[in-house]
C-alpha cells in the first residue's frame, strides 16, 4: 500500500490484516517505486497524490518492469483523472471517501483474476512442484534439474506473469551460489530452457523481459 495519509493507511492495514494479508505501507512515491523493483508482491494499493513521485508517474513506471495488479486511491474523482490512471496501467480506481470493505471486494476480485488467469495459463498438471523431494515434472515426466535451476524455475512457475529481475532469482538461489554474479541468471534459466524444450506446450514459457530479466507465462 502507497499511501501518504497516515489515518486511511492505518484503516486499510487493519483491514487488511483482519482478511489475512500481509500488508507494507510506504508512504513515498519514490520509495514506493524501489520497493517494488527490489521485491514482488500481489497487489498494489496506490494513492494517487504522493510525495516524492506521483501515483501517475509511479504507475506508469512499473508497467516497465511489472504486470502486478493497480488499484489506484484517489480523491480526485473528475472522468479525466479517472482514465489518465486507467492509462497509466491501474486495474481499478477507487475515490475518496471509499469504504474500506469495498476496497477488500476489489483486493479479492484482483487476486481472484490473477488467480483465474494462472489457471487459464496453465493447464491442468502441466507442471507440478514438489517441495519434498525438490522436483518439477512436465505431464508427469521429472525434469533432470540442479538445485538451483530447481529454485529459480519453482519459484517463476508459483508466480505465473510476474516479472523477476536477475538479482532476484539470484536471492531464489543464494544459498547454492552465493558468489556469482546476476548474469549466472541466465546460463541457469539457458539450461532450464534445454531441459523442457522437447515439450512443446511450455518450450517458450520462460520469457525474457528486456533490461529487467525473466517470467513465467503459458498461453
Amino acid at each position: 500500500m502507497v499511501e501518504d495519509d497516515a489515518k486511511i493507511a492505518k484503516v486499510l492495514l487493519d483491514y487488511l490484516s483482519a482478511s489475512g494479508y500481509q500488508a507494507v505501507h510506504i508512504g513515498d512515491g519514490l520509495q514506493a517505486l524501489q520497493r517494488l523493483k527490489d521485491e514482488t508482491f500481489d497487489v498494489v494499493l496506490l494513492d494517487r497524490m504522493l510525495p516524492g513521485l506521483d501515483g501517475v508517474s509511479l504507475c506508469q513506471q512499473l508497467r516497465g518492469f511489472s504486470h502486478v495488479p493497480v488499484i489506484m486511491l484517489t480523491a480526485l474523482v473528475d472522468e479525466s483523472d479517472r482514465l489518465d490512471g486507467l492509462d497509466a496501467g491501474a486495474d481499478d480506481y477507487v475515490c475518496k471517501p471509499f469504504s474500506p470493505r469495498e476496497v477488500m471486494a476489489r483486493v479479492k476480485a484482483q487476486l481472484r483474476r490473477a488467480g483465474i488467469h494462472a489457471t487459464t495459463a496453465m493447464p491442468t498438471k502441466l507442471f507440478e512442484v514438489n517441495e519434498t523431494n525438490r522436483s518439477i515434472a512436465v505431464k508427469g515426466q521429472i525434469l533432470n534439474l540442479t538445485q538451483v535451476e530447481f529454485n529459480i524455475f519453482a519459484e517463476l512457475i508459483r508466480h505465473p506473469s510476474r516479472v523477476y529481475t536477475r538479482q532476484q532469482l539470484l536471492d531464489v538461489a543464494r544459498d547454492d551460489f552465493r558468489d556469482s554474479s546476476d548474469r549466472t541468471v541466465d546460463a541457469h534459466v539457458k539450461n532450464i530452457r534445454k531441459k523442457i524444450a522437447n515439450f512443446s506446450e511450455c518450450a517458450d514459457c520462460l520469457q525474457s523481459v528486456y533490461g529487467v530479466g525473466y517470467r513465467f507465462e503459458l498461453g
